[in-house]
């Protein structure tokens, strides 16, 4: 009994020993302050952040500029994921329009203490960003310094195809049905006269403004003002492009655009400043920027959104690392490094006297940049601004894809946004019973433990008797409890509560209020029942195909080791890139597919991504493709785990193939095949990669969601929470139920011989 007790007096103190270790090399701390940005940089951006991080470090050396690069929606959830938490970092740098959700989120601080009017006045007019502060009707919070302007559109023009720019887009129009051709005459256009990203509401602000409309109306309050006849008559005009004159490709999207333009298949395209230098320096075209033209029906110039690019500060850090974070905001923008920024990528400055640099004037893409700039409009920040983006781009291409007027689309726009705006701005106030919720919880917990009664009473006499394992599993226990068990009761807890954009941080018990919202919402049954259709169709198809190839490879054939290799090619390959693969080759124009059918079937193009049938259909094809090979390497290992012996006395009974598979192979095939048609079910039930990349997020018109990606617009586009939680749990109980009745249905876990 000594010896025991001696022995596992050695492994704690071991153990000790070794945390102790851990804990004293994790404690030599860098004596130097340090601050973290995340931005949002280009490459070509981040060579001069590099070079002024490494210039303040050295005029700053108490302090340690930490900078990490994250896509634009990472740096947004992440950020406000880290905020929750009471962490993240010091900094973030982006565009303006997402800081009214911040604000109204409370993550990032007010930076006018270290910015007085003076200072202020230095900037250009509409480049800091004022907000309300809560607390306070009389002050205003600036929750922005920016180094620059961006994100606005220029027309982008190939020299080799147009001599000189249009000046009104009567003369746009001449020339792109000038520059559209088909050379050899295949029916098929081998350039387009313009190209842009056509299915993106942001890209038709510029036509909007330039028939005189806007987003908002003019009572500088953020109310939608989208259906208003200048709306409809810019509509008609961006319809006209595609319909009647035939100068803009169909499904025209970002990554189109872009390649045909790049390629020499467009003479002219529509781009923002991010996207400029990659022109100006791409082999093969002669590039140059120009302002958008003026509208020839109305006079006005198109003019896109404009917003200033910057810094903000997150509210929750020390007042030291402010001070710190806010010396190095001060620097990167002063008009030295905002110069040196211009002098490298050509940015539009923030500072007013930088405006009238002798570089902004010689140097033509700054010259244009900066006439565009002028005849722009400020991108608003309130967090309306989300709801009506939303709101627009369900219409907007139902209206593309020619099934709609511009007259219903602009109507359905402004009841989307007025809808969306309701649901951004709700606010759910606490239930007066949460004594009642947490007597419920403590009920729940107690049954269980009582349910659980004799294993936890038999676990305390077992870890004395063998503390040693529980040692080695215990790393294990902590990474499961960290990744599946908090999680899962934290999203119960969250599902039972009016979390959202306005009660972000201080949320409180509503009870099944979210549960509620979830069973009574017009969209979801239809979502559900377009779920269902998607699973059984997938798995269907994955377990027929995968079955299918299984009994082929298991036959005597040739070249069997290189099939295997060839056939588990979709699996091997990360889904994203066969996604996005997939969702190229069911291009209207360029896309494989469409090339196939009217080269050997002689079938028309059909516009895959641009109805609503056929672009689910597609998803359905590409998630086939990925889904197969799985199914076959499940049904390959249960083929040869039958004993051929069966199929000899079978054949001797006179059975024939079809009857042997029948009645030997499928019910041995049952005990393996049973788990993976449910685990399979469930992945494809929760598959949001190929629904969101073949699809491009819904499109079109929202048209291909299923369960979770609902659930993903719930959460990130209207910050329901709450409500998002509420629906991942229905999610859940539906595919545990479906599982535990088709398990036990199929009794798969049964012994196969009994």
């Amino acid at each position: 009994m000594g010896s025991q007790s001696r022995g596992r007096q050695s492994i704690w103190t071991l153990f000790a020993l070794g945390c102790l270790f851990l804990l004293g090399g994790c404690s030599q701390n860098d004596p130097r302050r340090s601050v973290t940005l995340w931005h949002q940089m280009v490459p070509r951006d981040r060579v001069m952040l590099d070079k002024l991080v490494e210039e303040f470090e050295a005029a700053h050396p108490e302090i340690d500029v930490r900078t990490l690069y994250k896509e634009t929606e990472e740096l947004r959830s992440g950020f406000q994921t880290a905020a929750l938490a009471g962490i993240g970092p010091e900094l973030v740098y982006g565009p303006s329009d997402v800081l009214g959700t911040f604000h109204a989120m409370g993550i990032v601080g007010d930076m006018s203490p270290w910015v007085n009017s003076e200072e202020a006045g230095e900037f250009v007019e509409g480049a800091l960003t004022y907000l309300p502060d809560p607390n306070d009707s009389e002050h205003r919070m600036l929750l922005q310094v920016p180094d620059r302007f961006g994100n606005h559109l220029a027309l982008v023009y190939n020299r080799k195809f147009i001599a000189e720019p249009p000046a009104t887009t009567a003369e746009m129009v001449d020339l792109a049905v000038a520059n559209t051709l088909d050379t050899d005459r295949d029916g098929r256009q081998d350039r387009y006269g313009l190209v842009w990203n056509f299915v993106e509401p942001f890209f038709a602000i510029p036509f909007l403004t330039g028939y005189g409309a806007w987003v908002f109306d003019e009572s500088g309050q953020p109310v939608p003002a989208l259906d208003s006849p200048e709306s409809v008559s810019a509509y008609q005009f961006i319809l006209s492009l595609q319909q009647e004159h035939g100068v803009v490709p169909r499904n025209c999207d970002y990554e189109t655009a872009d390649s045909l333009f790049k390629s020499g298949k467009a003479a002219m395209i529509i781009n923002g400043d991010w996207s400029w230098t990659d022109y100006l320096e791409t082999e093969g075209i002669d590039a140059a920027i120009a302002p958008l033209p003026v509208v020839s029906a109305t006079g006005k110039p198109m003019a896109p959104m404009i917003s200033p690019k910057g810094y903000s500060l997150n509210a929750l850090v020390s007042p030291q690392a402010a001070e710190d974070a806010m010396q190095f905001v001060q620097f990167m923008t002063s008009a030295e490094s905002q110069r040196k920024f211009m002098e490298l990528v050509r940015i539009l400055p923030s500072r007013k006297k930088l405006l009238d640099d002798p570089l902004i004037r010689e140097d033509p893409t700054l010259a244009a940049s900066k006439e565009q700039f002028d005849r722009g409009r400020i991108m608003p920040v309130d967090i309306e601004m989300r709801a009506v983006w939303d709101a627009m781009r369900p219409p907007y291409q139902t209206l593309l894809g020619g099934n709609t007027t511009p007259a219903a689309a602009a109507r359905q726009m402004q009841q989307n946004a007025l809808h969306s705006i309701e649901i951004i701005q709700q606010e759910s106030a606490g239930t007066a019973f949460l004594w009642l919720w947490q007597l419920a919880g403590l009920a729940i917990c107690g049954s269980l433990v009582f349910w659980q009664r004799e294993s936890l009473l038999g676990l305390l006499p077992d870890m004395r008797r063998q503390p040693f394992a529980y040692l080695l599993i215990a790393p294990a226990l902590i990474v499961m409890f960290a990744t599946v068990v908090f999680p899962f009761f934290y999203n119960v807890l969250l599902s039972l509560s009016n979390m959202s954009l306005h009660n972000f941080q201080e949320w409180s018990i509503v009870g099944l209020r979210n549960y509620l919202d979830v069973f009574t919402e017009a969209k979801f049954f239809g979502v559900l029942l377009k779920t269902l259709v998607w699973t059984v169709v997938n798995v269907v198809f994955h377990v027929g195909i995968g079955v299918a190839l299984a009994i082929a490879l298991n036959g005597p054939i040739r070249g069997k080791p290189l099939y295997r290799v060839l056939l588990i090619i979709p699996w091997a390959v990360p889904a994203y890139i066969t996604a996005l693969t997939w969702r190229s080759m069911f291009h209207y124009d360029y896309g494989a597919v469409n090339l196939l059918l009217g080269e050997f079937l002689g079938i028309p193009p059909l516009n895959w991504l641009g109805e609503p049938g056929l672009a689910f259909t597609a998803c359905i094809v590409a998630n086939v493709w990925l889904g197969y090979p799985f199914m076959m390497v499940i049904a390959l290992g249960g083929l040869q785990g039958i004993p051929q012996e069966l199929y000899e006395a079978a054949r001797i009974d006179g059975a024939n193939r079809w009857q042997q598979f029948r009645n030997v192979t499928l019910p041995l095939l049952k005990p393996v095949l049973a788990p993976a048609v449910v685990l399979g079910g469930i992945w494809t039930f929760n598959n949001l990669n190929v629904i969101w990349l073949v699809s491009n997020g819904g499109e079109p018109a929202d048209q291909t969601h299923i369960l979770v990606s609902y659930v993903y617009k719930a959460v990130f586009s209207f910050y329901r929470y709450g409500y998002g939680a509420a629906l991942s749990m229905v999610i859940f109980v539906l595919l545990l139920a479906v599982s535990l009745y088709s398990l036990h249905r199929t009794r798969a876990t049964e012994s196969v011989y009994t």
